[in-house]
């Protein structure tokens, strides 16, 4: 049976997964018996196009390299044109839509009202915005749970890189007491850059824009708004905190300068920007700030824009996990995680 999606939001992260879809096709339907059909696309920028039998992926990616725009794709009968992002939540056949729109992220908008919509319409959700996982996570786990359907979010917090579902499936039955992590793959990059080659922060950062590795604003990597809202998602969702934004401390790398550096390096140290979260007995601890990191330490050892977790377990003891935290195919690859797991769940509740 096929599995029918609708995009909310196609930009890069969404084409991405649509070139995965294509590329991966057969190997997905052999090894997992997963059919995926795109049958609905809604993007603010790009237009939109509905059809209850399905979409052609080449087609859909063909039409906006050549027109930047989906409602060029070629008329026939059944296609529907211009449906909001609402219309397409709420009126299409699609069992899972996949929220990649753009979202503000200090409000967490349209995303948590798509994610309300596609629930209360039964339908699943995979999406990479961080906002309405920070943001909202209670009211929409609650909401989710209510009308039976499933919310995947693992890109939030290291694209691809599984830092939620491997805590929750593959260290099940330890009990985690602290979260230490490397979020952000600019602030690393210009850190790395720094320790490296000696050039001042600005530098780093200029190098760091120019590789599409930070913003033309780059005020939330910089300043670790952005590494805020990812331990915020892991506090919930992992460690069962009721954690807001709000309640994180937040301290930026402007401050850093090669000084500092070289005297991490005199310690034996070396400067990291890390997302804490620690729970003393119900007290619990939560900050981003740069921190001297023992070069012995295995979050010492990642470097350029790469991303970490370590995992304290009472069993196992430190678990660290490492691997790319952007990236088009990167964070594809993290909707196509939630999607195969929905559909695995799925089976196991038709056996």
């Amino acid at each position: 049976m096929r599995h029918k999606l609708a995009f909310i939001g196609f930009g890069i992260v969404g084409q991405g997964l649509a070139e995965i879809l294509r590329d991966k096709k057969e190997a997905l339907r052999q090894q997992e018996g997963f059919e995926p059909l795109i049958v609905g696309i809604a993007d603010l920028m790009k237009g939109s196009i509905y059809h209850p039998d399905g979409l052609d992926i080449d087609t859909i990616l063909q039409t906006l390299e050549k027109t930047g725009d989906l409602e060029n794709y070629p008329s026939t009968t059944g296609l529907s044109t211009s449906w909001d992002s609402f219309k397409m939540i709420r009126e299409s056949n699609a069992d899972t839509i996949i929220e990649v729109s753009y979202t503000d992220v200090q409000t967490g908008q349209p995303a948590i009202d798509h994610c309300r919509a596609a629930f209360k319409s039964g339908k699943n959700v995979v999406m990479t915005n961080k906002g309405p996982v920070a943001l909202a996570y209670n009211e929409l786990s609650k909401i989710a749970d209510d009308y039976g359907v499933q919310w995947g979010f693992e890109g939030t917090v290291m694209s691809g890189t599984p830092a939620l579902r491997m805590p929750v499936t593959s260290l099940a039955g330890n009990r985690i007491t602290e979260i230490r992590g490397i979020f952000n793959g600019t602030t690393n990059f210009i850190l790395t850059k720094m320790e490296e080659e000696g050039v001042p922060y600005e530098e780093a950062l200029n190098e760091a824009q120019k590789l599409g590795y930070a913003e033309a604003d780059p005020t939330s990597d910089v300043e670790g708004y952005d590494a805020r809202y990812k331990i915020v998602i892991l506090a919930n969702h992992v460690m069962h905190i009721p954690l807001t934004v709000e309640e994180v401390s937040c301290k930026g790398i402007t401050d850093i300068t090669l000084k500092d550096i070289e005297e991490a390096k005199g310690e034996g140290k070396r400067w990291k920007l890390l997302a804490k979260l620690k729970n003393e007995g119900g007290r619990v601890l939560a900050s981003v700030a740069p921190e001297k990191v023992q070069v012995t330490d295995p979050l010492a050892s990642i470097n350029g824009a790469t991303n970490a977790i370590t995992y304290e377990c009472d069993l196992l003891g430190p678990v660290t996990l490492s691997g790319a935290g952007a990236g088009k195919v990167e964070t594809g690859f993290s909707l196509l995680i939630d999607l195969i797991n929905i559909h695995r769940e799925k089976k196991l509740v038709n056996i």
